[in-house]
């Protein structure tokens, strides 16, 4: 048992060294030029020699996307309560809420830059509008998917709607509220990079889609493949982070279960 875990635990890294011996191999057999394709050695000697800018656009991208996704966790939950307390309010609004889903960002995030001005705020904006579908659909599937014998308990037992929210629906809904946060980690990090796109562009928060925009203008190829990995990064981190704290509120929760 402990050889397969070792070996599960190293092949995912092996891979990855074939990935880039490959990579760099095909890049010096076939001559590539490097603004077209440049090959690991050039990609690390471009992201060690702009490591300080790397490391700050770094930063304010996961301001904006860590701002931007919990902002949707907080926004995205008092909607899924709001929509299982009520049909009514759900079959009312939640066309809206796919509606932030399949509108095309690209196309609004000029007016959000518009409406709320260049910099910071306009890619938390961005950011929230593609990471915020997750939470309320996941976490309206957990509110309202209840055993209604368990409903049925707490009507006896004459419990108020608040009550059967607080220590029913909550707690049963924790594990579909997990799923949800995990799945908007990574598009947060996609949006706060859409938004400096436009939105940091030329701005003091000179985030990875400002240093993307400004090096494939300029065809510098090996620092944009070093952004692109450093943005990769920040998703794993922020996923491995939000899986994390999952695991911890899951572990807590199915304690209680046991409890009971």
């Amino acid at each position: 048992m402990e050889r397969e875990s070792r070996l599960e635990a190293l092949a995912p890294v092996l891979v990855f060294i074939a990935f880039i011996g490959l990579w760099q191999l095909l890049c010096t057999a076939l001559e590539l030029p490097l603004y077209l394709v440049p090959g690991p050695l050039a990609v690390f000697s471009a992201a060690v020699d702009k490591a300080e800018l790397l490391a700050t656009a770094t930063m304010w991208t996961a301001a904006g996307a860590l701002t931007g996704l919990l902002t949707s966790l907080v926004l995205g939950s008092l909607v899924a309560i709001a929509f299982s307390q009520s049909r009514l309010i759900a079959r009312s609004f939640y066309p809206y809420a796919i509606f932030l889903q399949t509108v095309p960002v690209v196309a609004l995030a000029p007016l959000i830059v518009i409406w709320f001005g260049p910099g910071f705020a306009s890619v938390v904006v961005v950011s929230v509008m593609i990471s915020l579908f997750p939470v309320i659909t996941n976490g309206t599937t957990g509110l309202t998917r209840v055993d209604p014998q368990f409903v049925e308990l707490f009507a006896l037992q004459n419990a108020t709607r608040m009550q059967v929210l607080r220590k029913l629906r909550l707690p049963g809904s924790i594990p579909y509220f997990v799923t949800g946060a995990r799945i908007s980690s990574g598009l947060s990090v996609i949006g706060a990079i859409v938004g400096e796109f436009f939105a940091g562009y030329g701005s003091e928060s000179l985030g990875l889609g400002y240093v993307v925009i400004q090096t494939s203008g300029q065809l510098k190829t090996d620092l944009l493949f070093a952004a692109i990995l450093a943005s990769t990064l920040l998703g794993l981190v922020l996923f491995a982070v939000v899986t994390f704290v999952g695991k911890l509120l899951l572990k807590r929760y199915r304690g209680r279960e046991q409890e009971m």
